[in-house]
């Protein structure tokens, strides 16, 4: 699936893959190898605030935060392995991309996001 900026017109990444369902938002990139094309699409029912861990991924990555508009509300670079971090707004959808893509694509708060 594509993900793509549009307030900047830009792809963010061209290889994404959504998780709706309990087990595969739980399990996320956990022991995935580290892939500089790959991301994830984690959806859930309804808006919130979104925690996230980094257990058992062993490589940092970035985050957006996208409200139930597909509105950047919030952003984490540089997550690194073994932590743990919650948007500071409320979201229906954490983006999980590869190290370096948010500043890369200089995708911001506020900006709208298609995918």
């Amino acid at each position: 699936m594509l993900i793509r900026n549009a307030t900047k017109k830009k792809i963010i990444v061209d290889n994404a893959s959504l998780c709706n369902d309990i087990f595969s938002k739980f399990i996320g990139l956990m022991l995935s190898k580290k892939n500089k094309k790959k991301a994830l699409i984690l959806k859930f029912a309804g808006e919130r605030i979104i925690s996230l861990h980094m257990l058992f991924v062993f490589y940092p990555i970035d985050v957006l935060f996208l409200d139930k508009n597909k509105i950047v509300v919030d952003k984490k670079e540089n997550f690194k392995p073994f932590r743990f971090y919650k948007s500071r707004k409320r979201a229906m959808y954490a983006v999980e991309l590869p190290r370096g893509t948010i500043k890369k694509t200089k995708t911001e708060t506020g900006d709208r996001i298609s995918f």
